[in-house]
C-alpha cells in the first residue's frame, strides 16, 4: 500500500507523513518523550550519527574541547571507522587499530563484594577525563560480539548517574537488544534510566526493511540551529534515511508488537528457555551458562576449542545454524518462536555437546 502512495523521499529539507508518525511513536516509547529522531538504514549508521551529534552538541555550546568518545572494552557498535573508535573487538578489528582513535575504554564490569556492580573502575575513567569527554556509548547489559558477556543493570544505572554528574552524554546502543530481546522493551529499562541518545535498528522493522534510528533528547536537539550568529546545522544524512516504505514497515511492526504483547510473551518464553537449558550446566565441557531475556549462552571450557567447528557442523546437519563466538554457543531465537521449536533447538545443542564430550 505504501508503495502505491510514495516510494521514496529523502529527509533533507523534506518530510512525509510516515516519518513524522514514526518519530513521534519512537519518542513516546522512551521515559522522556521530548525527543527528535534521525533515521538511517542500518545500526552502524545510527551509531555514527549519535557519535557525531554528541561531538557537535558540545561544539554548539562553545565547548569544543569535549570531543572524546569512549565505549566499553571489546564493545561492538558497527564496523565504520567512527564506530571502531568507540567500540573495538580485537578479534574482528585488529587491522584497523592504528587507523582509529582509542582515547580510553571503560573496563568490563567485574562485580565484587566491595563493588557489587563492578562500576568503580569505570567511574575513575569518566571522572579522570570528564573535561575531554563528549559521550560514553555502551551496549546495554550484554556485549554481543565480545562473547555474549552480560553485566548487571546496576552498572548501567550508576553509569547514567556518573555521566550526568560529569556533564558527559550517555549513548545507549539498543540496535541488538531493543524491542523485547531482554524481556523489556529496551534493555536500559532494566536499569531505570533515561539515556541522552538511543540507537535502534534490527527489530525496528521486524527485519522486513533496512532501517535504524538515533533518538535524541530535545535538550540536545535544540542546540542545532542556523538562526544564530553561528550555523549549528547538523550536516549529516543518507539517501535512505526515513525511507517511506521502511517507515511503513516499522509502524506496522510496532503495532504488532503491541497488539500481540510481544515483550511480555518474550519474557515468559525466556523463563522456559532458562529452565530447559539449565541441565547443560552439568556437562563436563561447560564452563558456565548465562541468561538475559531471550538470550541463552553456553560457554565451553577452553579445552573444548578444537571441537567447536565440528559441533557447529553437526548442528548444521541437523538443521540448526549456530554462529559460535570463540568458545561460546548462544541462542537468540525469534521472539515469536514456539515452545516446541525452542525446546527442540536446545535439545539438539545439548545432545550434540554430549556426543562430542
Amino acid at each position: 500500500r505504501q508503495a502505491d502512495v510514495l516510494q521514496h523521499s529523502i529527509t533533507g529539507s523534506l518530510t512525509h507523513p510516515n516519518v513524522l508518525a514514526l518519530a513521534d511513536r519512537l519518542a513516546s516509547l522512551l521515559p522522556s518523550p521530548d525527543r527528535h529522531t534521525l533515521f538511517a538504514s542500518d545500526g552502524c549508521s545510527a551509531v555514527e550519527a549519535a557519535l557525531k551529534i554528541a561531538i557537535q552538541y558540545w561544539y554548539n555550546l562553545r565547548r569544543p574541547e569535549k570531543n572524546w568518545l569512549i565505549g566499553m572494552d571489546q564493545g561492538y557498535h558497527g564496523d565504520s571507522l567512527g564506530a571502531l573508535g568507540a567500540g573495538f573487538v580485537d578479534d574482528f578489528h585488529k587491522p584497523f587499530e592504528h587507523s582509529v582513535l582509542h582515547h580510553e575504554k571503560l573496563p568490563f564490569p567485574r562485580p565484587s563484594a566491595d563493588d557489587p556492580d563492578g562500576f568503580e573502575p569505570s567511574r575513575s575513567v569518566i571522572e579522570r577525563h570528564a573535561e575531554q569527554l563528549a559521550a560514553v556509548i555502551v551496549e546495554p547489559l550484554c556485549q554481543g560480539s565480545a562473547g555474549m558477556r552480560i553485566y548487571p543493570a546496576g552498572y548501567l544505572n550508576k553509569l547514567a548517574g556518573c555521566c550526568a554528574e560529569n556533564e558527559v552524554l550517555l549513548i545507549v546502543d539498543e540496535v541488538a537488544m531493543g524491542f523485547g530481546r531482554t524481556g523489556k522493551r529496551f534493555a536500559f529499562n532494566h536499569a531505570g534510566i533515561d539515556p541522552d541518545l538511543v540507537t535502534v535498528g534490527k527489530a525496528l522493522t521486524a527485519g522486513y526493511m533496512p532501517m535504524s534510528a538515533c533518538i535524541v533528547k530535545d535538550s540536545i536537539y535544540n542546540t542545532f540551529s542556523d538562526e544564530g550568529s553561528t550555523d549549528c546545522t547538523f550536516y549529516h544524512g543518507n539517501t535512505y534515511a526515513g525511507h517511506p516504505i521502511g517507515c511503513a514497515a516499522a509502524l506496522a511492526a510496532l503495532d504488532i508488537y503491541e497488539a500481540e504483547d510481544t515483550v511480555e510473551r518474550a519474557a515468559e518464553t525466556a523463563e522456559k528457555m532458562r529452565q530447559w537449558m539449565q541441565p547443560m550446566a552439568e556437562l563436563g565441557c561447560v564452563k558456565e551458562l548465562r541468561f538475559l531475556g531471550m538470550i541463552g549462552v553456553v560457554e565451553l571450557k577452553p579445552e573444548a576449542k578444537p571441537l567447536i567447528e565440528k559441533i557447529k557442523q553437526s548442528l548444521f546437519e541437523q538443521g540448526y545454524l549456530f554462529r559460535p563466538l570463540g568458545n561460546v554457543f548462544y541462542l537468540m531465537p525469534p521472539l515469536i518462536i514456539t515452545a516446541d521449536e525452542l525446546r527442540a533447538a536446545i535439545y539438539a545443542l545439548q545432545q550434540t555437546l554430549e556426543e562430542f564430550y
